[in-house]
């Protein structure tokens, strides 16, 4: 069974939930293998974060397969000039000398952000984007580097980022949070790319695994994972997060076989840097959306 699910039914629960957490979201989720789908805004641009970083952990994956790239080669991080963040490398004082797959797997399980630059200052911007399209994702666009975001909204906040809580109106100002000026994709073209990291297709079967293996032990477990709470079914995903945007993209994987890939993104109205319910509406949305999907699996 393949096609999109008509708009009656969980399109609505879903946009409802959304509206009960008080943001504006965008969903995509698929049958890998049916290619059965629900739709909530899924052609729409959104600004990807740290979700990029999965386009980033592709691309290196298909330049090892291609010979271009050793994931055992070492590089060096120096302290001065490390890219800001609160995890892996950003949050150390020393030097750290580490291999590209080590870096990969901080970048992907705790968003490490001086680890993903690292990566992206050894491949290029360019070289993330040839490889997207590549793949058929020509909506998926790679702009800045994990700094040159966090530097942007330092700029288009003179400076003061305490006016983020202050002035609603520098919202407006910032470029991260305006697809067409930033990293950027659509939640179709995300689980378009899940699904082909799942079938293999997107890198080699052994490097698609490792990657498969590294997101299922991403740290965060208060977006997608929260609407899946079994201890036999996986979730592996890629968070994603700046001012009023939280995000997760990832797949769930059922012990029946079942397998759905979920990309989930919502902007809230307020700037507080917690907000429980609009990271709750992920795994939420996310629930609805795959129930569906089993619902319409053929019986065993």
């Amino acid at each position: 069974m393949s096609g999109r699910v008509p708009g009656g039914g969980p399109e609505r629960s879903i946009r409802g939930a959304f509206a009960d957490a008080q943001v504006t979201g965008w969903l995509h989720a698929v049958d890998i293998d049916s290619g059965a789908e629900v739709a909530v805004e899924a052609e729409s641009l959104v600004s990807t974060a740290s979700v990029h970083k999965l386009c980033l952990a592709v691309t290196v994956q298909r330049l090892a397969d291609a010979g271009r790239l050793d994931p055992t080669e070492r590089l060096e991080t120096a302290v001065t000039g490390r890219t800001a963040g609160l995890t892996g490398l950003a949050m150390l004082r020393d030097p750290v000398t580490m291999s590209v797959r080590d870096l990969l797997a901080l970048a992907l399980t705790v968003s490490d952000n001086a680890s993903a630059d690292v990566l992206f200052e050894r491949i290029g911007l360019h070289t993330v984007n040839t490889a997207m399209r590549q793949l058929g994702l020509r909506k998926t666009v790679a702009v800045h580097t994990t700094r040159q975001l966090i530097d942007s909204i330092t700029e288009d906040c003179d400076g003061d980022e305490s006016l983020l809580h202050l002035d609603p109106g520098v919202l407006t100002r910032l470029r991260v949070l305006d697809p067409l000026r930033t990293n950027r994709s659509t939640p179709r073209e995300m689980t378009s790319l899940l699904g082909a990291l799942w079938r293999d297709e997107a890198c080699s079967p052994e490097r698609a695994e490792e990657l498969r293996r590294i997101l299922s032990l991403q740290v965060w477990p208060h977006r997608l994972v929260s609407g899946f709470p079994f201890d036999d079914v996986r979730v592996a995903g890629k968070t994603g997060t700046l001012p009023t945007l939280r995000s997760e993209v990832g797949v769930v994987d059922y012990p029946d076989g079942g397998r759905y890939a979920v990309a989930v993104f919502t902007r809230a109205a307020r700037t507080a840097v917690r907000q429980p319910a609009a990271d709750a509406v992920i795994g939420t949305s996310a629930r609805i959306a795959v129930d569906h999907l089993r619902a319409l699996r053929p019986p065993a």
